[in-house]
């Protein structure tokens, strides 16, 4: 099955609300730089990467894969994954400008639709392509509020409506200027939601060492299960001072461009909570060994979503390692086959493929140039 053509394209996908914001970002439409790439058997494949919407960037990416990725791989094997994604980052000028960042979410974009193509081509959806269980239950967390831009009545009034919506768990944003707001808020939401809910915080990367450890040291009072991207993501010492000196668990991935990087941090014992994203690694082909190497530690495995949620849907499905998935709904109305929640739990998808099949209006509605 010969690949053909490339289709380039950019979305742009108004986030909830008018505006959200966490430490370091503020958005109001999620980018979606991706590829449709076409075969000879008339199967079409759809990849997609995630971005804060900032144009320029996406036209970056957009032309990584139409002006140096689909020359490389026109004309060849689309079922080729694992060959083409290792043509794709060994490819000496772009592994020379660029071996992460826009380069590997360029590669993600490629990858992801040449599953696409593989699961459609059996006729199974991706997970099921992937060894995956149809009786297994995905837990759902709620990432769709608690944004730090947010007044704290807010984060009350989102948590306890994704409680009432029956969520596993919620999570908030953390980062002001002053700490002390961010604990106030913790306890608010913790009162809130009361002691039976599943809580999580995320820093974005907003924290220095010691005041992780000041102001962390506290989180233990509000039981939070996890603190997410607490300080750099490439600190990897200080997540593991962190991680011994804290009882709160250390979540971490989403920053990481390379499966070896994953192996850092679990080998200096510096994460609890695994949280690739096929974006950021390059695909889904580097990121099934990340999985397995998190299971090879004993560590659970939560996909970074950042609205990846339909490709992460599949993952998560297929690898015995997942066993929950945040839940951000922006771009639902994108697809054929929209991902969704119910009883707390996410509804295994049907459709053949990887779940990135667009509706017919989908780029006439969001796309940009």
């Amino acid at each position: 099955m010969k690949i053909i053509g490339l289709e380039p394209f950019i979305l742009h996908v108004p986030v909830t609300g008018s505006a959200i914001a966490d430490s370091t970002n503020a958005v109001t439409h999620w980018g979606a730089p991706g590829v449709i790439v076409h075969t000879d058997a008339g199967i079409s494949g759809c990849g997609y990467t995630g971005t804060l919407g900032h144009l320029a960037c996406d036209r970056l990416i957009r032309d990584c894969i139409g002006e140096v990725l689909g020359p490389l791989v026109l004309g060849q094997d689309a079922l080729a994954t694992a060959s083409l994604w290792e043509q794709m980052t060994a490819y000496p000028p772009l592994k020379w400008v660029g071996r992460a960042g826009i380069a590997q979410m360029a590669i993600a974009a490629v990858d992801v639709a040449l599953w696409d193509i593989k699961a459609k081509a059996a006729d199974m959806p991706l997970w099921q392509l992937l060894g995956g269980n149809e009786k297994k239950r995905l837990a759902a967390y709620n990432t769709d509020g608690g944004w730090l831009n947010w007044s704290k009545q807010q984060l009350i009034d989102d948590a306890r409506r994704a409680v009432d919506a029956g969520f596993w768990g919620v999570k908030i944003k953390i980062g002001k200027p002053d700490p002390h707001e961010d604990l106030d808020r913790i306890e608010a939401v913790r009162d809130a939601v009361g002691a039976e809910v599943n809580f999580m915080v995320d820093g974005n990367c907003a924290w220095d060492l010691p005041t992780a450890i000041h102001f962390g040291g506290r989180f233990a009072d509000y039981d939070l299960y996890w603190f997410e991207e607490p300080l750099a993501a490439d600190d990897v010492s200080g997540h593991a001072e962190l991680a011994r000196a804290i009882e709160t668990p250390i979540a971490v991935g989403e920053s990481l461009y390379r499966v070896s990087e994953f192996r850092r941090y679990m080998e200096a014992r510096a994460i609890h909570h695994v949280q690739p994203d096929a974006t950021r690694l390059g695909g889904i082909t580097p990121w099934l060994p990340a999985a397995e190497l998190a299971q090879s530690f004993g560590l659970p495995v939560i996909a970074h979503v950042a609205d990846m949620m339909h490709i992460h849907a599949h993952l998560a499905f297929a690898h015995p390692a997942c066993r929950m998935l945040e839940y951000i709904p922006w771009m639902r109305v994108c697809f054929e086959e929209p991902v969704t929640v119910e009883d707390g739990c996410f509804v295994l998808p049907r459709n053949p493929g990887a779940g990135t099949t667009f509706c017919g209006d989908t780029i006439e509605r969001f796309g940009v140039s």
